[in-house]
């Protein structure tokens, strides 16, 4: 028999003869109305956890994780407000149903059957995903989350005390407003979770606003691991900058108190605290687990005997808010009222096609304020004496420096964060003077852990900021690579667009970084970049194109709300020179702030049609380099610079290479997953008869010293085939 079902019969029966579980006298603060409400809103999620079951066996509903023996946490969303924006644990229907009462307008038990039905009239997912989750409640969807959405709760509590300093354009979150972010035992435990208390009791530690309600629901167990008995109150009782509140999830009343005092906590000391709640799980994990299968009968059946629902009966009666026949009234009419409207729910529309379902992929565009750039006093002031030096060629990296502060000038909404971005301006100079020019509220140093520095650009980009984070070296983007995409692409798609993570990432990467730090310094795979559905990969081969296309990226996650990673190629910073010593040939003049390459804009050096040499970054400079032997081998060429490597601009560079007898691609990244298979793929498909060759870095990590290169392609490597090709 389904234990669903078996919990059904055993509270009818046990309600009826008024067998109710033993527990504590109800006291605090909780009144009988708001007790009642907080019943009918666990009624109603036990009635859709109970209806999900039937709509899968019958083929009409799809996967769930159910909510059952986690109903307290209706009382938590009483003890809060509907503008506290709230990342829940994927067991949280009871907080979004009690929430959904503090705010008029809401048909939930409606909306929820449709994203169990996939409907595509599913107000959150448009029918992608069964989620938790609403705009008018302030809850940004979550997808079986496994911790990672602490860090970006991490984030927009931030926010709430950066914005009250200076407040973006599309700040949404009230300045009295806290972050409430609930998960599980069990995730307590993932290295992500542990990073986002280490950088939250971090920040609070130096007294930094940081107005964050983590909130650990406790039921013994995940999946099929126990949790130690008392692991999860030893592990967070004492740690320094992060205040400990404990409750019993089962008691309504004791629930609604402690959230309450933490919640008061939070908003008037702005800082974190941590929530402690116990709880148990019904049902097993989700969809069809059966925890009889490796719990045993009686240790399930004791757990069935602490019902929520009956404990919630229980102290209705004993406050005389209710009598136990009128709450089975209620439980009965519930489990009515969200079949029928079940039957409904399911001949709802369900998306078909392609486009239907990655319609949400791209943010919608949102109206900005137009600004005219910054004046020329402003300009003035902020450059300083660097303006002197405009009017000299300059290297890539200060190139970017000069584009980031006329950036921040023209946009207050950007901020930058990152490991050593402030005071020290970067490892290798880029940030420098930043930090003087807009201050550490703009130019945040921050703790080494790149999982908490995605967080907090995910978690600002939420309160309205467009933030600009950076990652030291591209090595150190695996470390996190999760946070961009299992949540700021995804974001769009699971929200139908509601929600949006517009961001810049800057990360230095590439290789051809002469004899420093081994393949931890110099990364030359963009695989895991190329591969998340709606982000934009930008990669420039020289200063000018990269002030330009800097200017480009921030636009678009400005005004197109956009994930947009910038790859700068470190070995490129530092560059003067092109074919002689102290020629000056890589270095460029700083573009004028009114010049942009459009996304998806490809460059060209050249008109040759024996030879189109296509690459991107480090590729550019060293065909560059190939130029002349080339020419004094009577071989015409053209060079293609992709700059945009994801997605990749088809038509542009189609248009590019027509004319070309031929097309070489010089590829940096690796052999195996590198760009060269798309680029060739495309070529193929849209240059038939031409013929096509690849010159690609070996599937090898990359070495330290002299043989620093050797995995990768050369000048000589790059004329040798194109001689290849040619003759």
């Amino acid at each position: 028999m389904d234990r669903a079902d078996i919990v059904h019969d055993n509270f009818l029966r046990r309600v009826a003869s008024r067998d109710l579980p033993h527990g504590c006298a109800p006291s605090g603060a909780l009144s009988p109305f708001q007790a009642v409400e907080i019943y009918r809103a666990a009624c109603l999620s036990r009635a859709l956890d109970r209806q999900s079951r039937v709509m899968q066996r019958a083929g009409q509903g799809f996967y769930t994780i159910g909510s059952s023996g986690h109903e307290g946490m209706a009382a938590v969303a009483a003890a809060l407000r509907p503008t506290d924006m709230a990342f829940l644990h994927y067991r949280d229907a009871a907080f979004q149903i009690a929430r959904s009462r503090q705010v008029p307008g809401q048909s939930i038990a409606w909306d929820m059957l449709l994203s169990f039905a996939a409907s595509s009239e599913d107000p959150i997912s448009g029918g992608r995903h069964k989620v938790l989750g609403s705009k008018a409640l302030s809850i940004p969807p979550q997808t079986s989350t496994i911790a990672s959405h602490l860090p970006k709760a991490m984030g927009a509590a931030y926010a709430i005390g950066a914005a009250r300093r200076h407040r973006p354009e599309h700040a949404e979150l009230p300045d009295d407003a806290i972050v409430y972010c609930s998960f599980g035992d069990a995730s307590a435990n993932h290295s992500t979770a542990q990073g986002a208390f280490n950088a939250a009791q971090w920040t609070s530690f130096q007294s930094i606003p940081l107005p964050l309600l983590f909130c650990c629901e406790d039921n013994g167990i995940g999946i099929s691991t126990k949790t130690p008995r008392g692991w999860i109150a030893a592990s967070f009782q004492n740690r320094p900058g992060l205040k400990y509140f404990a409750c019993d999830g089962l008691d309504i009343f004791d629930t609604f108190a402690t959230a309450q005092a933490a919640a008061a906590y939070v908003r008037t000391r702005r800082k974190p605290a941590f929530l402690h709640i116990r709880t148990i799980r019904l049902y097993g994990h989700a969809g069809a687990d059966m925890p009889t299968t490796y719990l045993p009968r009686e240790e399930v059946e004791a757990e069935e005997a602490q019902d929520p629902l009956l404990h919630m009966v229980r102290g209705l009666d004993q406050i005389g808010a209710m009598a136990p026949e009128a709450a089975l009234e209620v439980y009965t009419a519930t489990n009515a009222r969200v079949a029928r409207v079940a039957a409904e729910a399911v001949t709802r529309p369900r998306l078909k096609t392609a486009s239907d379902v990655m319609a949400s992929l791209i943010p919608p565009k949102r109206a900005c304020r137009p600004t005219n750039g910054p004046s020329s006093e402003a300009r003035a002031a902020a450059f300083g004496s660097d303006m002197k030096q405009m009017a000299e060629p300059q290297i890539m990296s200060r190139l970017i420096n000069w584009a980031l502060t006329d950036l921040m000038l023209a946009h207050r909404e950007i901020v930058m964060m990152g490991e050593d971005v402030g005071r020290k301006g970067g490892v290798y100079g880029v940030t420098q003077k930043l930090q003087a020019r807009f201050g550490p509220d703009r130019m945040i140093d921050t703790l080494l852990d790149e999982q908490s520095i995605l967080g907090l650009a995910i978690g600002m980009a939420q309160n309205g900021y467009v933030p600009m984070p950076e990652i030291q070296f591209l090595a150190y983007l695996h470390n996190a690579e999760d946070q961009l995409r299992g949540e700021a692409a995804t974001l769009p798609f699971f929200s139908n667009g509601q929600y949006t993570n517009p961001m810049v990432l800057r990360i230095a990467g590439l290789g051809y970084q002469k004899g420093f730090g081994g393949h931890f310094h110099n990364d030359n795979s963009v695989a895991v970049l190329r591969d998340i559905p709606g982000l934009i990969l930008a990669c420039p081969s020289n200063g000018a194109d990269a002030a330009r296309m800097l200017r480009e990226c921030v636009r678009l996650a400005r005004e197109e709300q956009r994930l947009v990673v910038f790859l700068e190629p470190i070995a490129l910073y530092p560059m003067r020179d092109l074919h002689a010593d102290k020629d000056g040939g890589w270095m460029q003049h700083y573009p004028d702030p009114s010049e942009v390459i459009g996304f998806g804009e490809v460059g060209t050096y050249g008109a040759g049609d024996d030879l189109a040499i296509v690459t991107f970054g480090n590729g550019v400079y060293l065909s560059r380099q190939a130029e002349p032997a080339l020419a004094a081998a009577g071989i015409k060429t053209r060079i293609v610079d992709t700059r945009w490597l994801s997605p990749l601009p088809k038509a542009a560079l189609t248009e590019a290479v027509r004319g070309a007898r031929r097309i070489l691609i010089v590829d940096e990244t690796r052999h195996t997953g590198g760009m060269a298979e798309a680029l060739m793929a495309h070529f193929h498909e849209a240059a038939p008869g031409v013929p096509l060759a690849r010159l690609t870095a070996e599937d090898s990590f990359i070495a330290t010293g002299p043989a620093y290169a050797a995995t990768m392609p050369s000048k000589e490597s790059i004329i040798a085939a194109a001689k290849g090709m040619v003759q």
